[in-house]
């Protein structure tokens, strides 16, 4: 009996025996972490739906692609000895295309969510050639001039608001819904010029005034021989996206203005060709309005760090052990543990109610405060109670300012952990951790 006795109390006392039971129970609290990421990407796919719900009945992303004139034509074809007439569809491009928008943000809520969604007011001008059958096909046996049409692709049409305005030289043209070729796009709408009208040496000018609400991007297509782009908003926190970075920008608080210029060489289809021999919508570009790191983001980032937070804090508790003797219960361990894992659970449900920072603030106080109680019932010391509370201030302060950054989050969260190593390393540079202090 004094022999197990003896080897208990050995044991009880063994700082290895106490870190082996402290690692075991870290990695048994992975478990619990996981679920709490498991539960920010619920509430993420949630929020996700909730603005793919506001999108579809507002208005989805837009992608604005032309306008492109396409004419009709037949053109002899040889088939087994007998030539035959066979009617494709000829697609002419602008020679010059000039976009000048502005685009009118807003939040909208649904819940506890927010969705951004926007108007734009866009005028389209530009100038077509008269279209030149000659680099289209040298058999051509008739062309329906009067089939021609002008189709302007939009890529969600409820999106359109008030009549839309195409002015086709001197005259108004009637745009009708949707568009009879889908060489082009899928959705759009269309008019009929009148082509035989024009004499063949004259720049035929179109305008196209378009009002047009959408949701996160605003997209268009470089149909022009020369296509330039000009768009101004009051959204602060712009993302350039598409094949196309714009030649020049300025964002600022009051919002954002940006200016495309890009040639036909810059893209990889001609100015006229037949059928679907080509594909537009690669060359898209345009603007996205982002909302900045939202509070899903934030949390996700933050329970990365939640195996440092609880390993120091064990670490912490452990060289508080051999430093005063004291004696701290691995269920102690675990409770200390299960309290730092409850600020992810505050931290999510408070951001959904109100801004981030206020949420983070509350959650990681309530956190911190009980901890340090908790530590002082174990400790009954006041000195080593003030440390565990200063690295756990330290600690979240830390996590805050790095969450606030986005492209130097990783760079500021590696030079956080090596200070925190290399403190570490200082602090336990004299313990020996086989039970006896070491002499200077």
């Amino acid at each position: 009996m004094n022999t197990f006795e003896e080897f208990r109390t050995r044991l009880s006392n063994s700082i290895t025996v106490k870190a082996v039971i402290i690692g075991i129970l870290l990695l048994l609290l992975l478990i619990p972490m996981e679920m709490i990421k498991g539960l920010i990407s619920e509430r993420e796919k949630l929020r996700d739906q909730v603005v793919n719900e506001v999108n579809s009945k507002w208005g989805n992303t837009q992608t604005v692609c032309g306008p492109v004139l396409s004419v009709p034509f037949s053109e002899q074809t040889t088939l087994e000895g007998n030539v035959t007439p066979v009617v494709q569809m000829a697609h002419f491009l602008p020679d010059s295309l000039s976009v000048v928008g502005e685009i009118i943000p807003e939040i909208r809520y649904r819940g506890i969510y927010q969705v951004v969604v926007y108007s734009s007011v866009l005028k389209i001008s530009g100038i077509f050639n008269y279209p030149d059958f000659s680099e289209i096909s040298n058999n051509i046996s008739g062309i329906s001039w009067d089939d021609a049409t002008l189709s302007l692709g939009i890529s969600d049409l409820r999106g359109i608001q008030k009549e839309v305005l195409v002015n086709w030289n001197d005259a108004t043209l009637q745009v009708t819904p949707g568009v009879e070729n889908k060489d082009l796009f899928t959705s759009g709408i269309s008019a009929l010029p009148d082509l035989k009208a024009i004499d063949e040496t004259r720049k035929i000018n179109f305008n196209i005034q378009l009002n047009l609400d959408g949701s996160t991007n605003l997209f268009f297509v470089p149909v022009g021989r020369t296509s330039d782009a000009d768009l101004t908003s009051s959204w602060s926190d712009p993302a350039f996206d598409g094949a196309f970075l714009p030649d020049k920008r300025d964002v600022s608080k009051e919002g954002f203005t940006a200016t495309w210029n890009i040639l036909n060489l810059n893209r990889n289809y001609p100015q006229s060709w037949t059928g679907k021999e080509f594909e537009l919508s690669g060359s898209a570009f345009g603007v996205s309005l982002l909302l900045p790191v939202d509070q899903y983001q934030k949390s996700m980032r933050s329970a990365k760090y939640a195996v440092m937070f609880i390993a120091l804090t064990f670490l912490t508790f452990l060289i508080i052990e051999v430093l005063s003797k004291k004696k701290v219960h691995p269920f102690q361990y675990l409770l200390i543990s299960l309290g730092l894992i409850i600020f992810y659970t505050l931290l999510i449900s408070l951001s959904e109610q109100m801004r981030f920072n206020y949420a983070y603030l509350i959650s990681s106080v309530s956190v911190v405060a009980l901890i340090t109680v908790y530590s002082f019932s174990i400790l009954k010391k006041i000195g080593m109670t003030t440390i565990l509370f200063i690295l756990l201030a330290i600690l979240y302060g830390f996590l805050f300012i790095v969450l606030q950054l986005q492209e130097y989050a990783l760079l500021m969260g590696s030079i956080g952990l090596f200070i925190v190593i290399a403190s570490v390393m200082f602090v336990t540079r004299k313990i020996n951790w086989y039970g006896k202090h070491q002499d200077d």
